[in-house]
């Protein structure tokens, strides 16, 4: 795999081992649990990680198969953010540092799904998302466009489109583990 997306890959697959620790420290019970009215439970946090993933894979192997058809890989590429995805992949990893922003009508969590099957849902996408990961591999990431599924004016290359999903899925197992120390839920790191 090319040097740029291993990181990517670690991301993804740290990610997975996040949500596995807090599913262990967490009480089932507990994840439909809303800390305060405006804050999201951690259950809330996976669905919309799920609910994410489920939106941008179809966008991403659409993509990546287009140009694998029509381009020779090459192993040597360089990888670079585009603007709009260099300032997305820098605002979203954790700690929160800027303000809340409310989430698009298809992303809102309802928490109404088992935590068991939230994390069965994850690990699958994740799978999904890291075999996006393999085919992209050099294929010219920096060309492909991709459509943001939260807004259908935003469009960021296929290289930031990867680096956007990990940090995001960081951000918000981040919240999900601020969500469980309100609940005085330990979570182990």
């Amino acid at each position: 795999m090319h040097p740029q997306l291993r990181p990517i890959e670690t991301a993804l697959r740290d990610a997975q081992a996040r949500l596995h620790r807090l599913r262990e420290t967490a009480p089932p019970e507990r994840w439909p649990a809303r800390p305060a009215s405006d804050r999201w439970s951690i259950a809330d946090c996976v669905e919309h990680l799920n609910r994410t993933s489920e939106a941008v894979l179809p966008l991403l192997r659409s993509a990546l198969s287009a140009a694998a058809s029509t381009t020779p890989r090459q192993s040597d590429r360089r990888y670079r953010r585009d603007p709009l995805g260099f300032v997305l992949s820098l605002t979203m990893p954790p700690p929160v540092r800027f303000a809340r922003t409310k989430t698009t009508a298809p992303f809102d969590p309802t928490g109404t799904t088992p935590p068991a099957e939230l994390v069965a849902r994850f690990d699958r996408l994740q799978d999904e998302l890291l075999r996006c990961l393999r085919d992209a591999d050099g294929l010219p990431l920096n060309g492909i466009r991709i459509q943001s599924p939260f807004d259908a004016r935003v469009r960021y290359n296929a290289y930031s489109c990867f680096l956007i999903v990990a940090h995001h899925q960081h951000r918000h197992l981040w919240q999900a583990e601020q969500v469980a120390q309100a609940l005085r839920v330990p979570v182990r790191g």
